[in-house]
């Protein structure tokens, strides 16, 4: 299940409130990473606020591209988000992407004076707030959307983003993977909550919906927060689970060592799986 997207390698940068994190996406952009993904956890004491944290950031580099991995929808009003993430794609010259994801940690979002929702209202919801986050991308007046959990009453909605953001999307059950396919730009799972058998089936059930919706499958990014991984189990993953970009560890001195050594090795022998395939 081999797509044939660019290989693409990037960072999962933990928020935490000091200089750090600017530091290592500067590094990041510096060594020729292609994405940095940032962590959206309010509720925890220790992090910078993601949205600001990634406007920093674009200010800092200059080719990187950037997206919250993934942004808490439940925390986050739609209308507001896509604010947010216009800017920041102004901001970068175009260079972000909106990670979305359902919410979880449901006590400290009602902590925070969030919403608490079921497993099918949280899908719901989200399906809602896609569509309200792309009429304000619109750039037009007057807006209107009634949904179950998200409104807007004539909205005026711009600056429109730089370019067209993609919105991808954190989850892993059924009802979640078809909305990936018919809905969204991008799928955003981690190793930790899929490993190879779920990968694939899981981009299994996107692409049935993506093709039942009309849509091309290798259109949509599959995104992995991998962490440490070796070479081969990388090439395998591109390969047999459609794995087009890879979000990996974040110490210097691993970041360095990876794109120097493993990145160039894994883009070479996923290009020469895809050159014997084609034969």
């Amino acid at each position: 299940m081999d797509y044939g997207q660019p290989i693409r390698f990037g960072l999962f940068v933990t928020p935490e409130a000091t200089e750090r994190p600017l530091r290592v996406a500067a590094l990041a952009d510096e060594l020729g990473y292609d994405v940095v993904g940032i962590q959206d956890h309010p509720y925890q004491r220790r992090f910078f606020d993601t949205f600001a944290l990634l406007a920093a950031i674009a200010a800092r580099t200059e080719r990187i591209t950037l997206f919250p991995d993934v942004a808490n929808l439940p925390l986050r009003p739609p209308a507001m988000l896509a604010k947010a993430a216009t800017s920041i794609d102004i901001i970068s010259g175009g260079r972000f992407e909106l990670g979305l994801g359902a919410g979880g940690f449901w006590d400290a979002i009602k902590a925070y004076d969030g919403p608490v929702r079921t497993g099918p209202e949280s899908v719901s919801a989200l399906e809602e707030a896609i569509e309200v986050i792309r009429l304000m991308w619109g750039g037009r007046h007057g807006n209107r959307f009634e949904g179950k959990f998200y409104h807007l009453k004539g909205a005026h909605s711009g600056p429109v983003p730089a370019h067209p953001i993609g919105i991808w999307i954190g989850g892993y059950k059924p009802r979640m993977l078809s909305l990936i396919g018919r809905l969204a730009d991008g799928w955003v799972p981690s190793y930790g909550y899929m490993k190879e058998p779920e990968l694939i089936a899981g981009a299994a059930l996107i692409d049935a919906s993506a093709r039942a919706a009309g849509r091309d499958p290798a259109s949509i990014r599959r995104v992995l927060n991998a962490g440490f991984m070796e070479a081969e189990q990388l090439v395998g993953l591109a390969v047999e689970a459609g794995i087009d970009t890879f979000l990996v560890g974040e110490e210097p001195d691993d970041m360095r060592a990876f794109m120097s050594e493993v990145a160039p090795r894994v883009r070479e022998e996923v290009e020469s799986r895809r050159s014997r395939r084609a034969d």
